[in-house]
């Protein structure tokens, strides 16, 4: 057993002694140093690169919009959180009505399943090559089409950047939202070497992801793969049961509060995920592992953001 240290190397994560995060694996307990500090510290190369992301592009972006052609639109709410190495994206479309009293898939008729499938989003790591970044997905919420999602980006001081298309079909405009002050956390659930959830946090911000239980076919849309495997509304539901929730660790009516989620009865109720962990030591202890392996890949946090962040008191370990 082993758990997945934190992945920005050694100059980014020096040894202080203060532990802030433990995962409990079956009977040991492994311990994530929390020395790792984007605030005092050099940024190391993300995850399968020999180049470093630049520090401007961690935190927590928005999207104005998208130029195809002469065409510009804005048509979806953008959410993407990038740390110094994972990132995690939602994009919910603004004429997502109608639905919103609906409680689970069962009370969506079959065009308001059909609208949800105008969803998107994703999870992985982030690596960057001169001004081209890519994005390589663990977690997809539309089928892959099998095309690497890279861009060139065109930083705008301060605080906007542009992202065009390698082969010049678009052009994004993003707003930096919040820089997170240097507060990353990324915790991955993995079962058999599969990404089962994800927790993104920057700043006061997060995005959690829970991936369906089987991966989609390979398609062009999701439209081309319900239509090309005659989906029966069981099989569309099975397609869509796939969460990405962003939301405000605090500020909301309740701590960890969903604000937009691919599902939509999850939005304004708390993110339940957190409660499988509890705080011992001032660390912070799977409660249920069922062979799944945690590792928490980021951690910028001392041990007493640790606490503010999941709440509490500290209970002394034993």
């Amino acid at each position: 057993m082993k758990l997945g240290m934190c992945s920005l190397g050694r100059r980014y994560c020096g040894v202080r002694g203060n532990l802030a995060v433990m995962i409990a694996l079956g009977l040991g307990i492994f311990v994530a140093d929390a020395a790792c500090n984007a605030r005092d510290a050099a940024p190391a190369p993300a995850q399968g690169s020999t180049e470093q992301l630049p520090t401007w592009l961690w935190g927590e972006w928005s999207r104005d919009w998208i130029q195809k052609g002469k065409v510009r639109s804005n048509t979806l709410e953008v959410h993407y959180l990038q740390t110094p190495t994972y990132f995690a994206d939602i994009r919910i479309p603004k004429d997502r009505a109608g639905i919103s009293t609906a409680r689970s898939f069962a009370d969506l008729s079959d065009p308001q399943l059909r609208l949800l499938t105008h969803q998107n989003g994703f999870t992985g790591h982030t690596t960057i090559a001169g001004a081209v970044a890519t994005w390589h997905h663990d977690i997809d919420f539309q089928p892959s089409d099998g095309t690497p999602d890279s861009g060139r980006l065109q930083r705008i001081p301060p605080g906007r950047m542009h992202e065009h298309g390698l082969d010049g079909s678009y052009t994004e405009s993003w707003r930096s939202v919040s820089r997170a002050k240097g507060r990353f956390l990324v915790i991955r659930v993995e079962h058999g070497g599969r990404l089962l959830r994800a927790l993104v946090v920057v700043g006061n911000e997060f995005l959690f992801v829970r991936n369906r239980s089987k991966d989609l076919p390979m398609a062009a849309s999701f439209d081309a793969l319900i239509d090309g495997t005659h989906a029966s509304r069981d099989q569309i539901v099975e397609y869509l049961d796939c969460e990405f929730s962003v939301g405000r660790v605090r500020g909301g009516s309740v701590p960890w509060m969903i604000d937009q989620s691919t599902l939509p009865w999850r939005e304004g109720h708390e993110l339940d995920f957190v409660e499988q962990m509890s705080i011992i030591d001032r660390g912070l202890i799977a409660r249920e592992v069922d062979g799944d392996q945690w590792t928490v890949p980021v951690n910028t946090l001392s041990p007493l953001e640790i606490q503010a962040l999941f709440g509490g008191e500290s209970k002394p370990g034993g």
